[in-house]
């Protein structure tokens, strides 16, 4: 997909700044010129966008801060353009009628215009790494609480009640597994060691 559309009467005016509406594949493109007027409509596919601005004169980019905008905008920025990011928030006031994808990138226009909007800081991939570790430690905290949550609910409805504390859950866990009198099924058992490991690789 690769549509080119040009703003009749503007043919002669220069754009200097370029919307986009990111997406996953297709992505809408707004050029406009100094005068904030848009000269010239794009909608690429992600291979098209990736090398629509390698050899053309430097840009101002503006694009939303989405999760793929600092990648897009150090993609970008190689190329000798500039790069404003928008928090989304600030953004959607100026997106006027229904919201389509012409219609965002023609208010990040709009947006990108006024002076009270703090772009967004793009990140290095250092930043971005270190944020998805952070990310992915938030998602082990959380898989283990739910571990531990169901773990303390199965025992619960065979009789046997956990201490409160994280940390008596092992101890806890591993003597109702021991203990051959409680009511607990052989293959219950297997699926509760299965939980403790998965607790411990969590924490670890």
């Amino acid at each position: 997909m690769h549509a080119t559309t040009k703003a009749a009467g503007n043919e002669s005016s220069v754009a200097v700044t370029l919307a986009v509406d990111l997406a996953k594949d297709v992505f809408e493109l707004a050029f406009a010129d100094a005068a904030g007027r848009i000269v010239e409509r794009r909608r690429l596919k992600r291979g098209p966008f990736a090398q629509c601005l390698v050899n053309r004169a430097p840009l101002s980019i503006v694009m939303e801060a989405c999760g793929s905008a600092h990648a897009w905008a150090r993609h970008f920025m190689r190329l000798g353009h500039t790069v404003k990011l928008l928090p989304a928030q600030h953004v959607r006031p100026y997106v006027r009628r229904n919201k389509t994808d012409r219609a965002d990138a023609a208010g990040l226009l709009e947006a990108a215009r006024c002076g009270d909007i703090r772009p967004v800081p793009v990140k290095t991939t250092g930043q971005q790494g270190t944020q998805g570790l952070h990310r992915i430690r938030e998602h082990h905290k959380a898989e283990r609480t739910a571990a531990i949550n169901l773990v303390r609910g199965l025992l619960r409805e065979f009789g046997a009640a956990i201490p409160a504390g994280a940390d008596k859950i092992r101890p806890a866990v591993l003597a109702a597994l021991e203990d051959g009198d409680n009511d607990l099924p052989m293959p219950l058992r297997h699926a509760l060691a299965g939980l403790l490991q998965r607790i411990a690789s969590c924490e670890e």
